[in-house]
């Protein structure tokens, strides 16, 4: 796609957006964005929502083929902050290119949101972590093999070459230590390496990741955060882990168990979540 038609498509969503739920008001325009992942739709009860978007009716947004992901968009408020929340995400192993997976960014760019929190339903690497626990991204490594920032750059939406050495914001992630530690929610600090999927990996993938230091992986959360770095946005990145990836003694995971995981974590996804916006 060109990058003026996919600009003109982003502005086209937005102005949509603005006229259809906020009348123009720019008190009303959310300066901080959910995306929840696998399994966690239910861990954004504490917002007061004001107005529901299925992606369908947005003008040129893509749509959610995976189980789990609702494909809506949530308007409201916590602690008097607007908020909007993606219920359901893009995958590149659903066909997407990296800008239509990032297409939902660059709308949030457009309306204004300067933090984005990221979740997503990983598998363990790390064998002391347990299913079950909330991941803290520090870092990630990408390799997919694909990057949203690939071709002409639009100087307003960011710089050519943005520097990717605190991806995740540090004190965002700092709030989301201390709410977890409040709550005495079992948290995990780490390493989260995107993949393009859909197939889970092998043991030697496995043994491969653990060695380059991932301590969890997941097909997600990449694309966005290098588009969320490149728009200016403080991140904070939390995974759920749901399963571990042991390859000395491996199972099988199947979506059915990884979402059930995902959707018994939801609570303290929206504990943390809770924590953190109270301080933003």
């Amino acid at each position: 796609m060109m990058i003026e038609k996919y600009e003109e498509s982003v502005l086209e969503a937005a102005n949509f957006l603005k006229s259809q739920l906020f009348s123009n008001n720019a008190k009303l325009l959310p300066t901080i964005a959910f995306l929840t992942g696998t399994g966690l739709g239910n861990s954004t009860k504490s917002i007061n929502i004001s107005a529901k978007v299925s992606y369908k009716d947005i003008p040129h947004f893509p749509v959610s083929t995976v189980e789990s992901h609702r494909g809506e968009l949530l308007f409201g408020t916590i602690y008097g902050k607007q908020i909007m929340v993606m219920q359901g995400r893009f995958h590149l192993y659903e066909g997407y290119s990296p800008l239509e997976v990032t297409f939902p960014i660059r709308v949030m760019q457009e309306l204004g949101v300067k933090y984005l929190i990221i979740s997503n339903a990983s598998g363990g690497i790390n064998l002391n972590f347990k299913a079950g626990d909330v991941m803290i991204i520090q870092d990630h490594i990408n390799l997919t093999g694909h990057n949203p920032l690939i071709g002409r750059n639009l100087d307003r939406w960011g710089i050519r070459f943005p520097d990717m050495i605190d991806v995740y914001d540090k004190e965002l992630t700092q709030l989301a230590i201390n709410t977890a530690q409040n709550y005495g929610i079992s948290i995990q600090k780490g390493v989260y390496v995107g993949l393009c999927g859909p197939s889970l990996e092998t043991p030697a993938e496995t043994r491969f990741l653990k060695q380059i230091g991932a301590d969890a992986v997941g097909f997600s959360t990449v694309m966005e955060a290098i588009a969320g770095v490149h728009a200016g946005m403080k991140i904070l990145g939390l995974s759920t882990i749901t399963n571990i990836n042991n390859p000395d003694l491996p199972e099988k995971a199947t979506i059915g168990d990884i979402i059930n995981i995902a959707n018994q974590a939801s609570e303290n996804i929206n504990i943390i979540l809770n924590g953190v916006l109270e301080k933003i």
